[in-house]
């Protein structure tokens, strides 16, 4: 069974029952799901018209009705209503482009990457090289990290790339980081990049959830310990590696760290990448002088994709992104001038804003558990900022 189709089960499991009476998730085992993932994106203010043109889940919507309790409905119109996040969806979207939204002179801008040694991370700083700006790689593997710098200086000619090893799961190791970095940086750009899918439950050093600590802990800490110097910049941006995977995730914050009942690191990072969505959502409210946006850069072929997901991978390998393609909306979002005409606070695809929510799938929070998200996340971030060390 593909991560989507797992995906899937699990909103039908948990959700479905609600208008359709239940479904049991054996019901769904014999069903043969061709392994295409993807995301979908219900007409919304926020999107375009030609996005809103590849988006039909609505004239479904009159069938569910009747023929929501079928497995076999819910998986193909669901899959039907979701424009692809494999590499043929980014084909199809890439035909819209305009190229010289990211054909631009980024010089005298500085950049910061975490998880720039493999995969997006190191792609979307390739392509940010290129165009002159100054790169920032933030990386837990030194030998790895020297290795990616060298070859990005080498690719590119550009000299202004300098190396930081920092551990993002590490709350003490990060605001060490952010404290030096302000005294001695500017910053126009954040990207938070880093991340990680434990398929079983590890606690780090301080006690955390290794997911957690890494995705959503990591990703607060290093933002909000930047935005005082990103305020000082023009055209400040930040933007988050997200996943579609977080559509089938409600924001749950009862469970922060995935210590009660069975663990499945799949739908704890879906977790997280909603907490993603959330932290975005709720940036772009506080911080008016800065973009915030999110993005979900659709299924590549990278390293973290082949250790942390291998049968997906093994089914998926032929039709996958490459690197360079997953890292795009990135590069356009950090780069280019038409990304911030858009409000601040959106969910992307493919240069295109996203609605967040599945249709028929009830993963909206209350405005209260989003808010009560971030007071956790500052009283966690405070906790350990007070016990860091001096470098």
């Amino acid at each position: 069974m593909d991560l989507l189709c797992k995906m899937l089960l699990h909103v039908a499991q948990c959700h479905f029952s609600r208008f359709s009476g239940s479904i049991h998730l054996t019901a769904f085992q014999g069903i043969r799901c061709r392994p295409r993932s993807c995301i979908t994106a219900p007409r919304s203010q926020n999107t375009t018209p030609c996005l809103q043109s590849r988006l039909s889940w609505q004239q479904h919507l009159p069938q569910a009705g009747a023929l929501g309790n079928s497995p076999s409905f819910i998986c193909s119109h669901l899959r039907q209503a979701q424009p692809s996040a494999a590499r043929g969806g980014y084909e199809s979207a890439s035909k819209h482009f305009n190229p010289a939204d990211v054909e631009v002179d980024v010089a005298g801008r500085s950049f910061l990457v975490t998880g720039a040694n493999s995969g997006i991370g190191k792609a979307t700083a390739k392509e940010i090289a290129r165009r002159g700006g100054t790169v920032h790689l933030v990386c837990r593997n030194k030998e790895r990290a020297e290795v990616a710098k060298e070859e990005i200086v080498s690719e590119t000619g550009n000299q202004n790339i300098f190396l930081h090893i920092v551990d993002i799961s590490n709350p003490k190791e990060i605001w060490n980081f952010a404290e030096k970095f302000r005294n001695e940086h500017k910053l126009n750009v954040l990207i938070n990049n880093a991340g990680c899918m434990v398929n079983t439950r590890e606690l780090t050093e301080d006690g955390l959830e290794k997911n957690f600590a890494t995705n959503t802990l990591g990703t607060y800490i290093m933002t909000t310990a930047l935005v005082p110097l990103l305020e000082k910049a023009a055209d400040a941006r930040v933007i988050t590696v997200s996943s579609g995977g977080m559509l089938v995730q409600k924001l749950n914050i009862s469970d922060l760290q995935s210590g009660n009942g069975p663990f499945d690191g799949t739908m704890v990072y879906a977790q997280n990448k909603r907490q993603q969505v959330v932290l975005t959502e709720q940036w772009a409210k506080a911080h008016r002088n800065i973009h915030f946006s999110v993005m979900h850069p659709g299924w590549a072929d990278t390293p973290a994709v082949r250790s942390s997901m291998p049968d997906f991978y093994e089914r998926m390998k032929n039709s996958l992104r490459t690197e360079a393609q997953g890292a795009d909306t990135v590069l356009w979002l950090a780069v280019s001038a038409e990304a911030t005409k858009l409000p601040s606070g959106l969910f992307f695809q493919d240069r295109q804003p996203v609605p967040t929510h599945l249709p028929l799938a009830y993963t909206h929070s209350p405005p209260e558990d989003e808010e009560k998200l971030m007071e956790v996340l500052e009283e966690f971030s405070q906790k350990f900022k007070s016990v860091a060390p001096r470098m």
